[in-house]
């Protein structure tokens, strides 16, 4: 960012003059107000001093604020224009952070850049609605130019889902975690927003690989995959048969060929079991 970043705000609380939009529950907003909490997530997302980074949902700004003065440049979106007016007030008198008012499902990583000003590499910093989290971290994850971090705030059930191990995977951990490596960065109570939401929420890291970590043709590997967890509760070759319309003779000549046990559930594969399954079929496929 150009100029003094240490004129910047700390608090998250409008510019005198404008009142304070009310969250929408359309938008699923919550303001996270602990500057502690906010000082975690900033350093979680390791953002040296050249760094862009693609904030989510800024709301009022007070994750916006901490992270400017880190990063050299700050691209906020945000769909409520309310609060972008509320935004573009008070942050005008810097030039590193841009405010645009979008939905950001509806435009491509390379257009926000674009937008923003900036290039890849950049990061990623959001605080997610449950209705949209798994949508927006497929938007990027998946996206023309990826980023090289996402640190994201969701609630625990969908944080406890990205970074599941074997046993407990479900589509969204197999989804997030072909794509990098995942942790979890912290637990966040209720009390830490304004106003407290009804639900826990976690913080958790991704860490983008430069390319999917499979070896296999990743458009296939997502077939087997939501295949595989069409009906989780079925032992894997039933939920494989009925996804992939294929006999229970292919799919166990498939399972025996990519040395996955037949009885298994979907819930206990690795990356690595999948990315096995999905060889196996296309070979069976080219028989």
């Amino acid at each position: 960012m150009t100029g003094s970043r240490s004129g910047l705000r700390s608090r998250s609380s409008p510019s005198p003059g404008r009142s304070r939009p009310g969250a929408r529950k359309r938008f699923g907003q919550h303001f996270l107000a602990d500057l502690n909490i906010l000082g975690r997530i900033a350093d979680a997302a390791e953002i040296a001093a050249d760094d862009a980074v693609v904030e989510v949902g800024p709301g009022l700004g007070a994750l916006t604020d901490v992270l400017a003065q880190r990063a050299s440049r700050v691209v906020a979106v945000e769909v409520d224009r309310d609060l972008v007016a509320v935004l573009r007030e008070r942050f005008a008198p810097y030039p590193g952070i841009a405010i645009i008012e979008a939905d950001v499902l509806s435009l491509s990583p390379s257009e926000l850049l674009r937008r923003g000003g900036v290039r890849a590499p950049y990061v990623v910093v959001a605080n997610l609605p449950y209705n949209i989290a798994a949508a927006v971290l497929r938007h990027f994850l998946e996206g023309d130019v990826r980023p090289r971090r996402m640190v994201v705030m969701v609630q625990r059930e969908v944080a406890d889902a990205i970074v599941a191990a074997p046993g407990k995977m479900g589509l969204l951990s197999v989804a997030t975690q072909v794509y990098g490596e995942t942790r979890m960065v912290m637990r966040v109570a209720p009390g830490a927003f304004s106003p407290p939401p009804a639900v826990q929420s976690a913080v958790v890291r991704i860490d983008v690989a430069p390319a999917p970590r499979v070896d296999a043709p990743i458009d296939v590997f997502f077939r087997i995959v939501r295949a595989g967890f069409g009906n989780p509760r079925k032992q894997l070759r039933n939920s494989l048969s009925f996804g992939l319309h294929v006999q229970q003779t292919v799919i166990d000549d498939v399972m025996r060929r990519a040395g996955v046990d037949e009885t298994l559930r979907p819930q206990v594969l690795s990356l690595d079991d999948w990315a096995a399954l999905t060889r196996a079929w296309v070979e069976a496929m080219r028989r």
